[in-house]
C-alpha cells in the first residue's frame, strides 16, 4: 500500500507521425545524387580581399590574389614570431605561479 495514496501513473504518449519534411524524397535517384552527393569540391572563402582554399588540411592564398608585398609579409611574421614568444613567456609565468600556490 503506497504511503501517499495512489501511484504515479503518467499516460502513455501517442506515437508520433514519420512524416519527413523533405521533399527530397518525391525527386529520382540523379536528382537526388547531385543533391546529396558526396563530391563538395575544395572549400574557398573571401577575407578582406583574399580569396583562399583548404588544401591539404592548410589554408592557401590561391594563385594571384594576394596584394601583400614582401616587406609586409616580413613584418608580419617577424610581429607573430614575438607574440608567440610573448605567449610561452606568460604560459612558464603561470605554471610557475601555479606550482607557487600549490
Amino acid at each position: 500500500m503506497p504511503l501517499f495514496g495512489s501511484t504515479f501513473s503518467p499516460k502513455k504518449t501517442p506515437p508520433r507521425k514519420c512524416a519527413s519534411l523533405s521533399n527530397l524524397h518525391l525527386l529520382d535517384r540523379s536528382t537526388r545524387e547531385i543533391e546529396l552527393g558526396l563530391e563538395y569540391g575544395i572549400p574557398t572563402m573571401n577575407l578582406a580581399g583574399q580569396s583562399l582554399k583548404f588544401e591539404n588540411g592548410q589554408w592557401v592564398a590561391e594563385s594571384g590574389s594576394f596584394t601583400g608585398d614582401r616587406r609586409e609579409m616580413q613584418r608580419l611574421r617577424k610581429r607573430n614570431q614575438q607574440l608567440e614568444e610573448e605567449n610561452n613567456l606568460l604560459r612558464l609565468k603561470v605554471d610557475i605561479l601555479l606550482d607557487m600556490v600549490s
